[in-house]
């Protein structure tokens, strides 16, 4: 009796470490990216623009790769990029994924609008 109670705690431990472990990329997702600097770590080249474009700037630096989102041109279900709350149908982008994104598609980030 006492070796059923042992290996339920065992079990449960390892399945909280192994969700744990599932969390801990999304959780330290752009930790190491530094302002400033592009993906080598060295400063970026050219300057900045004058207008108010350089607000836009530090946003799409911060966008993920489509690699990194698991980005697909095809929906996932029903579930598909122009009813994610994340994308902007006027440009056919995304305000967390970099690159031109298909109406249609469907990536990890993937949330309903409200």
């Amino acid at each position: 009796m006492k070796d059923e109670i042992m290996s339920r705690r065992v079990m449960l431990r390892k399945a909280l470490a192994v969700g744990c472990g599932l969390c801990l990329p999304v959780a330290l997702f752009g930790c190491d990216s530094k302002k400033g600097t592009n993906s080598t770590g060295a400063a970026p080249t050219g300057t900045a623009p004058a207008s108010g474009e350089g607000a836009k700037a530090p946003a799409a630096a911060s966008k993920m790769p489509q690699a990194s989102a698991k980005y697909q041109a095809q929906p996932k279900g029903v579930q598909k990029c122009s009813e994610c709350l994340h994308f902007v149908a006027e440009s056919n982008t995304c305000t967390l994924v970099d690159g031109q994104i298909s109406p249609e598609g469907w990536c990890l980030m993937w949330t309903k609008k409200a």
